[in-house]
């Protein structure tokens, strides 16, 4: 007879944790598997301001949340896309939309008509077809008409930026709901099947002994589970992506928030910028063969909107991920699996694509090879198809006023990357693989907005005049503005649905 796993313990609190408690709790609700998270009050998180992506519309749907209240009780924005500024060259800006550009035409995309036009200066910048960057720039926000799929409004694509504390305290509770216990203690030490070498107890400092079936490592990046105890291994890519620090410091609001994240580029890294609806939270990325942590604090603080409201948080990584996610009984989640920093906000997405791929490997007690080389090929394909994509931000500049981004200039690229490019550049096409995160509209605005600009187009676009391509071009630019000038400003729409209580 084959046996269901009985008892699942969860290792770390925190964002991860609690995802990935209040999923398990959801998914697994009445089939009588017991879920334990186990954490310790005494082990903060840095949790100044997190910024997400679209598909966690889908993960707080799964787990059956109003969004009004995610939005209230996380003192969320909302966010349609990311400023990048300085990245290309000083003085330059453009913003990664969440959604498309322009209308689709017949069988051809939108893009390949513009880059029709465009090759004979025909064009607009790509950036006035966007309808989010056109709602970033006019701030302004609401949900997608889902009663109208012929109207522009019909498209709007958004995620959030909310407070990673308060996000992390509203999942346990949304968890502790569903049954999902929690331990509170700190891990002294696992054993391990002398014979399996699976993970079959924790030892915690107060005595108390745990066991399971299947452990969810989120204990951050030490991996006490995935690494401390099953010797995983860690596969460093400070060769492809050189940061390696983060201070962190939420401050004072100082104006109403708008609805997206700003990276700003800085002279060892970069400085983000998550509004949320009671405080701002802002950090350094940076490197420190560039510059001291003392001087990367000082950096911070003196582009802040703000007072700051604590002392700055460091923080140390090493860009990468497991060698094995999943290795025996244990999965790695979150900064146990590796780390690529908040570039592109995928941290959050990373943990939800991660519990959804496990869900449909989810094993018996038998705990199958087959299933953990299937869970760990395709995690590794799509964190591979993720740093090259932050890759593309670092290495696409024309910056050479300081070291780091003259040594951005000279990074490796991986086939797939240099492919992707070599495509747009020559001939305007860009190539979607079911293992891509991003779509085809985010590598058209980050490769657009770096400087690379494409050579050809698609010939098949020849087959409409000229003047018809323009005309249905400009028309669909006037349909995007009339569309903006409808759309009430962020913070009206949030006043008027999902104010918190600050």
């Amino acid at each position: 007879m084959i046996e269901k796993l009985d008892k699942l313990i969860i290792l770390g609190g925190g964002t991860t944790g609690w995802m990935t408690a209040a999923a398990l709790g959801t998914l697994l609700k009445g089939t009588g598997t017991q879920i334990t998270l186990v954490e310790s009050e005494a082990i903060g998180t840095v949790g100044v301001g997190e910024a997400t992506i679209p598909p966690l519309i889908a993960f707080n749907e799964m787990l059956g949340v109003d969004e009004n209240q995610f939005v209230r009780e996380t003192q969320a924005t909302f966010k349609l896309g990311i400023e990048f500024i300085d990245w290309y060259k000083l003085g330059h800006s453009y913003i990664h939309p969440f959604g498309d550009f322009g209308i689709d035409f017949d069988v051809l995309p939108f893009y390949q008509y513009w880059a029709n036009l465009n090759s004979q200066g025909l064009a607009g910048d790509l950036f006035d077809y966007s309808l989010m960057v056109q709602a970033c720039r006019a701030e302004k926000f609401m949900r997608p008409l889902t009663d109208r799929p012929q109207s522009a409004l019909s498209g709007i694509n958004y995620a959030f930026q909310f407070d990673a504390g308060q996000y992390g305290a509203f999942l346990r509770r949304h968890a502790e709901a569903k049954g999902v216990q929690r331990v509170e203690g700190r891990i002294n030490k696992a054993i391990q099947n002398a014979e399996t070498g699976h993970v079959e107890t924790l030892h915690l400092d107060d005595g108390q002994t745990l066991s399971a079936d299947f452990f969810f490592d989120c204990s951050g990046f030490r991996g006490l589970l995935i690494e401390d105890t099953l010797k995983a291994g860690y596969e460093d890519w400070s060769e492809w992506l050189p940061a390696n620090r983060a201070v962190a410091v939420g401050c004072t609001k100082t104006e109403e928030p708008i609805p997206y994240t700003k990276a700003t580029a800085q002279n060892a890294g970069w400085q983000w910028r998550i509004p949320l609806q009671h405080r701002t939270g802002n950090g350094y990325v940076y490197c420190n063969d560039f510059i001291s942590d003392d001087e990367a604090a000082q950096t911070l603080l003196s582009n802040l909107d703000g007072e700051p409201l604590a002392d700055p948080k460091f923080l140390r990584f090493t860009t990468g991920r497991r060698k094995k996610f999943w290795d025996k009984n244990v999965v790695s989640l979150g900064l146990a699996a590796g780390f690529m920093e908040p570039l592109e906000s995928t941290s959050i997405h990373l943990v939800q694509t991660s519990l959804a791929r496990f869900m449909s490997h989810y094993p018996d007690k038998r705990i199958l090879q087959s299933d953990i080389n299937a869970f760990n090929e395709k995690t590794i394909l799509e964190y591979e198809r993720v740093r090259d994509f932050l890759v593309l931000h670092y290495s696409a500049t024309l910056r050479d006023d300081t070291a780091f981004w003259r040594h951005c200039q000279a990074l490796p690229r991986s086939e797939h990357l240099n492919r992707k490019i070599e495509q747009f550049s020559q001939s305007g096409r860009i190539f979607e693989a079911p293992s891509d995160l991003f779509s085809t509209a985010s590598w058209l605005a980050v490769m657009y907005g770096q400087g690379i600009a494409p050579k050809g187009y698609n010939k098949v676009t020849d087959k409409a005049p000229l003047d018809v391509i323009q005309k249905r071009i400009n028309y669909i630019q006037d349909v995007i503005m009339k569309s903006v000038g409808v759309m009430p400003g962020h913070s009206e729409f949030i006043a008027a649905h999902c104010q918190a209580d600050i």
